[in-house]
């Protein structure tokens, strides 16, 4: 039983990888090839959960896969931020599995297969970067989320698809290597080790000039986290299919870099680092920068994912933000946005895929009465944007309310205007999109050739529904998880 329970880590991370075989055997069933994928999210999260049971009674997993010498190894260990960053990607991947069905089928896809399998091996990687226990772990799965989320962004095989994608693969793959497996390096040689420790791994004897390099090299190494300027391949990707975009803004991709971001502060640097070599305020400015001209180009796009990808840019450097003011409120205050932006940005998207399978309607300036056609997709929708805006009542409330304590601590009460203006821009760019759809004329009908598909849109709104209302349930419920963010 011990045996068991210390490689729960390492099979919540392969559940994914296993299916994929078996998705690739049953390619021409598809009833069959989508009930494994549904079957194997359901079983990583159920497993998922009694992680998060082991860890409430105190127990932190551990377990070596590949031990190369005793400084670099590919290993697995749990605590909070990992059990919440997998059960995230576990349970979306269920939702958005039962969304992609519709999706899917509504366009007539021909490349379901395919889909499915780099699909799996996508929440393969985030799971497993989840569990990373040291930088050489982090960086092998960091690079696989980039390479197996590449033929998603190609799927469609346009031109433009593949453009994309080749800007997709080269910025990603360029950074990381560059900068971020330079770090790595630089990091293991310096102090002898990569192992992730609360009480950081850089001694008092390091040069506060060396430190500091490093933290720059991890900050643009890690281009995931779309923090400006390094930010133009999440844009550039909104050539993929709506689930693809999901993935890449709510599951796994971006998230993944400002979880890498949160393991490399707390368990590298450390606040007392930070505070030695003054990085902290590098990460204040570039955060604040990227959360206010990330809004402000959102506010100029008319195609619908274009906005939601400029506001996830803005929104994930609320995250950065949150860990740069070194403080309990402020961690709390990313943790919580790792988890309320996922639920919030993915009712979005799918609200976005399933306006363009119903109507193909991809620009805002043509959703004027789209909710008196598709009330259930525009209440999500609404319920999505509230979230994003931080209204009281929906999640997104309880992380800028905890960002806010966490300014106050930290005493930059500059970041009050900043923060107040970026709420502002947000409301700006979501609400108007809200008050067209339900308070403006329908201007097509029926027979109009943008309103062509009805066929698969129950299979879309039933999971753009359920993660709506959690943006709203988040709100009541988040003390729990509060308490498990806090440890």
């Amino acid at each position: 039983m011990e045996n068991y329970i210390s490689i729960l880590p390492a099979m919540v991370s392969f559940i994914a990888l296993i299916s994929v075989p078996f998705m690739i055997l049953f390619r021409d069933y598809n009833y069959v090839k989508e009930g494994i994928s549904l079957f194997s999210a359901l079983l990583m999260f159920t497993l998922v959960l009694l992680l998060g049971r082991e860890y409430l009674s105190e127990r932190i997993l551990y377990i070596d896969i590949i031990k190369i010498t005793p400084t670099i190894t590919i290993s697995f260990r749990t605590d909070n931020a990992s059990i919440i960053f997998a059960g995230i990607s576990s349970f979306l991947w269920f939702i958005t599995t039962f969304y992609s069905i519709g999706y899917l089928k509504g366009l007539n896809d021909k490349k379901e297969t395919s889909f499915y399998v780099f699909f799996a091996l996508t929440i393969f990687a985030t799971t497993a970067l989840a569990f990373s226990a040291n930088l050489i772990t982090t960086f092998v799965f960091y690079e696989l989320i980039t390479l197996f989320t590449y033929p998603l962004v190609i799927h469609k095989g346009t031109e433009d698809s593949k453009k994309a994608g080749r800007k997709y693969l080269a910025y990603l793959i360029g950074t990381s290597i560059m900068f971020f497996l330079t770090a790595i390096i630089l990091t293991h040689f310096i102090t002898g080790t990569t192992f992730f420790n609360s009480e950081g791994v850089f001694k008092k004897n390091v040069d506060n000039n060396i430190t500091l390099l490093l933290l720059l090299l991890f900050i643009f190494g890690v281009a995931k986290t779309a923090v400006m300027p390094v930010h133009s391949w999440l844009p550039n990707a909104m050539v993929a299919p709506t689930p693809v975009s999901a993935l890449l803004h709510a599951v796994a991709v971006v998230k993944a870099g400002v979880f890498v971001m949160y393991r490399i502060l707390n368990y590298i640097f450390t606040s007392q680092v930070l505070l030695a070599i003054k990085g902290h305020y590098i990460l204040i400015v570039l955060s604040s920068v990227t959360i206010i001209f990330g809004s402000l180009i959102a506010l100029r796009q008319n195609n619908l994912k274009l906005r939601l990808a400029y506001s996830t840019i803005s929104q994930l450097s609320y995250i950065i933000l949150g860990l740069s003011l070194l403080n309990e409120y402020a961690t709390k205050a990313a943790l919580s946005h790792l988890i309320i932006h996922a639920f919030s940005k993915i009712t979005l998207f799918f609200c976005a895929g399933a306006i363009y399978v119903k109507s193909h309607i991809t620009e805002i300036s043509d959703l004027e009465g789209i909710g008196k056609k598709m009330p259930i997709t525009m209440l999500a929708f609404t319920f999505g944007s509230l979230s994003m805006i931080g209204v009281p009542g929906f999640g997104g409330f309880i992380s800028k309310f905890l960002l806010m304590k966490g300014i106050a601590h930290s005493g930059n009460y500059f970041l009050f205007p900043i923060l107040g203006i970026s709420t502002l821009l947000n409301a700006f760019y979501f609400m108007p999109i809200v008050f067209s759809a339900f308070f403006k004329e329908y201007k097509f009908n029926s027979k109009d050739p943008h309103y062509v598909n009805k066929k698969y849109s129950l299979l879309m709104e039933i999971p753009l529904l359920i993660t709506g209302l959690v943006t709203l349930v988040l709100f009541f419920a988040f003390g729990g998880i509060l308490s498990f963010i806090g440890g």
